[in-house]
């Protein structure tokens, strides 16, 4: 999982932080780069194709690596050809084409999200679904922090923009290594599971007269993509839109804030090493170390007051960009802000993960958990799009206010679903029952 959640976190750097520092540094204006954070959109619609990946083979690759694996590398193919693209593009002489590379590696690598996903629910046994977020989100930080964030920005202030891109890209070959070395995981089917398909079968009983090239996709549709739906709600009942609105809005503070935090650095005046050096590196450490905390004390003290702490923690270390904002450059005040940042969104992270692992059925993985990591980012991902504008229009010190201010409503969602609907009470029976 360390090194699946590296292939999953190396990308996601160069398509929003790492690219908004590129293209700030080259003179981008600050509203277009807020743009660019709707290319993270493809991240939270992820759910309209991952039943393809949790279902459909692919001719060649299923056959010798499976389902899960066969996915993963075929998306990370996709993910190096996007930065290869990238690193033969000037942004500043063709911003749509670097768009449109950029939304490439976005779109392989939710694809890679969906597949990892996946296997990481079906790999091991549900109580161990914590420490496999934090081992997973170890192995993400780093990528994004060190790889895509801190090497990338060292390359490109010591060589240039492209070079950093190209390495990036060579850098992908840690993820299909270790997709050639793991064993395909067991893809459970339980009692629930036959339950819901036998809409399946009863579907191909009322069409036998229907040619086979008609019905069975129509079968296929029905399996894939009805069934891991209808579960997900017969299961919740009255409870499905809580749960969803609350998935929906609990990273928003955050998310929200990360799409002007490296244009804000830039603007303040620190260098691209110093950014790599405080930024990536220091804050790596704060990082892992939140992410390992938060998956033990999740396993310690239940899923929901980790989160609520999490949730707490993000809405006052987003506080401390305002602060710096105020008080202007300082390298120490820079390591506090970050340290505070990557502390609290590793351990939310952890916490956030395993609350949603929980509510899958590992016979749909892919698609259940799709459909909760695309609400997690798509309302995020479009209030961010704006970011650029709003600081244009007031300052930093509003909008890192602002960002914060959108943190309190998880606050008060999380205390009303620890009053009235803990985890457990949507948590899927393993055996089979709801």
């Amino acid at each position: 999982m360390l090194f699946l959640g590296f292939a999953a976190g190396l990308p996601f750097p160069l398509v929003f932080g790492t690219l908004f520092t590129w293209l700030r540094d080259v003179g981008v204006d600050r509203t277009t780069i807020g743009f660019f954070a709707w290319i993270g959109i493809t991240y939270s619609i992820k759910v309209f194709w991952a039943p393809v990946v949790d279902r459909a083979p692919l001719p060649f690759l299923t056959r010798i690596f499976g389902q899960r694996r066969g996915w993963m590398l075929l998306a990370q193919i996709g993910i190096i050809a996007g930065l290869l693209g990238m690193s033969v593009t000037d942004p500043v002489q063709n911003i749509t084409t670097i768009a449109l590379f950029a939304l490439l590696v976005a779109f392989a690598s939710a694809t890679q999200d969906v597949a990892i996903d996946a296997y990481r629910i079906e790999a091991v046994a549900p109580e161990l679904q914590a420490p496999m977020a934090g081992m997973y989100q170890s192995g993400w930080r780093i990528a994004a922090s060190l790889v895509g964030g801190a090497a990338a920005l060292y390359i490109a202030d010591f060589i240039s923009w492209p070079v950093a891109y190209l390495i990036m890209a060579a850098c992908m070959g840690v993820g299909i290594l270790t997709v050639l070395i793991i064993r395909e995981p067991d893809h459970a089917i339980n009692k629930t599971t036959f339950m819901s398909e036998q809409r399946v079968v009863e579907y191909l009983e009322r069409t036998a007269h229907v040619p086979d090239f008609l019905r069975m996709p129509t079968a296929w549709f029905i399996g894939a993509v009805i069934c891991p739906f209808t579960e997900f709600f017969q299961r919740n009942g009255k409870w499905v839109f809580v749960i969803l609105l609350f998935i929906a809005i609990y990273r928003i503070s955050d998310i929200v804030l990360s799409n002007m935090a490296f244009p804000f650095y830039i603007d303040l005046g620190y260098t691209k090493s110093e950014i790599a050096s405080i930024g990536k590196i220091f804050g790596v450490v704060f990082t892992i170390v939140g992410a390992i905390v938060g998956g033990l004390l999740v396993v310690r003290y239940g899923v929901m007051r980790i989160l609520l702490l999490g949730s707490v923690l993000v809405v006052v270390t987003n506080l401390l960009f305002a602060q710096l904002a105020m008080d202007g450059k300082s390298l120490s005040g820079l390591a506090l802000v970050i340290s505070a940042d990557n502390f609290s969104g590793g351990l939310a992270g952890s916490a956030f993960i395993a609350y949603l692992s929980r509510l899958t059925n590992t016979a749909y993985t892919a698609t259940q958990y799709a459909l909760f990591s695309s609400l997690m980012t798509l309302f995020p991902k479009i209030l961010s799009g704006f970011s650029g504008m709003i600081v244009d229009a007031q300052d930093y010190v509003f909008f890192f206010v602002y960002a914060s201010v959108l943190g309190l409503p998880s606050i008060l969602m999380v205390l009303y679903l620890m009053k009235h609907h803990p985890v457990e009470l949507s948590e899927p029976d393993r055996d089979g029952k709801s």
